[in-house]
């Protein structure tokens, strides 16, 4: 059963609640995602316990905030179907890449603080993900509330940032892991993206700071001290007072809000499997994309 009247529990004291008494199979345009969507927007991370969520529910709800991400079109063979990203150590053989492996050490820049598809021409709204593969220890998600953060941040920091445009490569953060696997083509697809510091929410009309691990310059700033704000951003950004740590369970679906919070992944035994499904759902003039933009 679904009620605009949710059931909810608080994640943190700032931001996040779980959603409790939904099954995420029900929910459709008519039936339900309203009050899913004003919570979203009102709470930037929604976390739904002990669902039976298959690709083809996970795809349908995804379709509901909006325009699927799909970072491997170019890739396909014409009438190949898109499949769901899989955030996972297992190959293709079945078998667990090793730690040093490129794939594993793609998986350790996820630790890495970052917002997904600042890279991209059209970032990323929200990103939905369901565990599939859980390890005996470790392989949490952490979420930090950056809409929080900037109610909190002191106005030297604010002066600074308010204004800023920071600019994006997906390589950026793949170098900070290694230089052989900043190499991989997968990494050069897209040209560099310059956004707003800033994103205003234009449900809440709350602001929220707007950088990631790919950040790597701040136009109009020497290089080194654009990198420094880029670091205190964040810094201040994922303090604990504003992290949220979710330690998976198969079943649970955790969705968040791009534009309003920073997150990664955290360390597992490298030994053991870890897949999660994920899919991104890309920002769109209506969540508050063309204020992102610099002005011409």
């Amino acid at each position: 059963m679904i009620d605009t009247a949710l059931t909810t529990r608080p994640l943190t004291a700032r931001f996040g609640v779980e959603i409790q008494g939904v099954d995420l199979r029900d929910v459709s345009a008519g039936h339900g995602f309203d009050a899913i969507r004003a919570a979203f927007e009102q709470h930037s991370a929604l976390l739904f316990r002990d669902q039976t969520f298959e690709p083809e529910h996970h795809l349908a709800l995804a379709k509901l905030f909006g325009p699927i991400e799909d970072r491997k079109a170019d890739e396909r063979k014409p009438g190949e179907a898109f499949e769901i990203p899989q955030v996972s150590n297992r190959t293709e053989d079945g078998s667990v890449s090793a730690e040093m492996d490129l794939h594993t050490l793609n998986l350790k820049a996820n630790q890495l603080w970052h917002t997904d598809g600042t890279f991209l021409p059209a970032p990323a709204l929200a990103n939905i993900i369901t565990a599939r593969v859980v390890t005996s220890s470790g392989g949490e998600t952490e979420l930090a509330g950056t809409r929080a953060a900037w109610a909190d941040m002191p106005e030297s920091l604010k002066t600074r940032a308010r204004d800023a445009l920071i600019w994006h490569r997906y390589s950026h953060s793949r170098a900070r892991i290694s230089e052989e696997l900043a190499k991989l083509p997968m990494f050069h697809k897209w040209p560099d993206q310059q956004w707003r510091a800033l994103w205003r929410n234009p449900v809440t009309g709350e602001d929220a700071v707007y950088v990631a691990s790919h950040a790597f310059k701040v136009e109009g700033l020497p290089e080194a001290e654009g990198a420094q704000l880029i670091d205190e951003l964040i810094a201040f950004c994922t303090r604990p007072e504003y992290v949220y740590t979710h330690e998976w369970r198969v079943g649970d679906v955790l969705i968040w809000d791009e534009r309003a919070t920073l997150h990664r992944g955290r360390p597992w035994p490298y030994a053991e499997e870890r897949t999660l499904s994920s899919i991104c759902v890309t920002a769109t003039a209506s969540d508050g994309l063309s204020a992102m933009r610099p002005q011409a």
